[in-house]
């Protein structure tokens, strides 16, 4: 009786270190998914950013860094699925397209010779664009994949873009409202363009220019304000005299 019982206890023992051994295994494979699944969001989202940048100009440095911050994360995959073949290939692929693209990495626009698109909807999604580069660009450098002298200037350049889409926006609708004779809002836009360029950090001869020509518009609004302002003015001056003479004129006797 007493060996029937030890060998029931044995077992459940066992059953219960395979079930624990079975729960480890199931939470190992899962947080394995959960940083493949990562790795590949990584490799995702600046794939898509790379396809984004086409609209942007050209900068093969930027390009490379995307790709290497693509390698990176996909080695890292394959490390914790050393298994997926598929996935090696890819990898020795990436390390192929990077050497050859190393060569290529010395011609550049001017960042701000750029044209920007009339779609509105295409200048959010540039504008949305150059703002996830940034933060990519920071988090390479703190994870020390990226020079802080290739951060200072790769940011540089993505910040002269987004400081002349907000700067051009804002003027055309200023513009545009002033054409409209809608002549507060335009100054309200124009006065906004001058304070993004007087907020940013370096001052080009971009900015220089800028503010001199949205300086001049703003001087024309307000001369055309002091006119309004001179016209209804005198309109007043002339309804009270008008309401006057109507009071004291002589009046007539029935």
């Amino acid at each position: 009786m007493g060996i029937i019982i030890a060998l029931i206890i044995a077992l459940i023992i066992i059953v219960i270190v395979l079930t624990a051994m079975q729960q480890h295994k199931e939470k190992m494979q899962r947080e394995k998914r959960a940083k493949a699944a990562k790795q590949r969001a990584i490799i995702d989202e600046t794939e898509e950013l790379i396809l984004s940048i086409a609209n942007l100009p050209n900068n093969p440095h930027l390009v490379l860094i995307l790709n290497n911050r693509s390698l990176n994360a996909a080695k890292s995959m394959a490390k914790i699925l050393p298994e997926d073949k598929p996935l090696n290939k890819r990898v020795r692929d990436m390390e192929e397209r990077i050497s050859t693209s190393e060569s290529n990495t010395s011609y550049e626009e001017n960042e701000q010779n750029f044209t920007l698109p009339d779609n509105e909807q295409q200048l959010v999604a540039a504008l949305q664009c150059i703002k996830k580069l940034r933060v990519i660009l920071k988090s390479e450098q703190s994870k020390g994949n990226l020079d802080a002298q290739t951060f200072a200037q790769e940011d540089h350049k993505l910040s002269a873009m987004q400081l002349k889409i907000g700067v051009e926006t804002l003027q055309k609708r200023g513009v545009i409202a002033y054409q409209k004779e809608m002549l507060g809002s335009a100054r309200q836009y124009l006065e906004k363009a001058l304070q993004t360029i007087s907020e940013h950090p370096i001052q080009t001869k971009y900015c220089l220019s800028k503010r001199e020509e949205i300086q001049s518009v703003l001087d024309d609004i307000t001369s055309s304000l002091n006119n309004t302002n001179a016209k209804d003015a005198a309109k007043k001056i002339k309804r009270e005299e008008d309401d006057l003479d109507l009071l004291f004129q002589p009046k007539k006797k029935w």
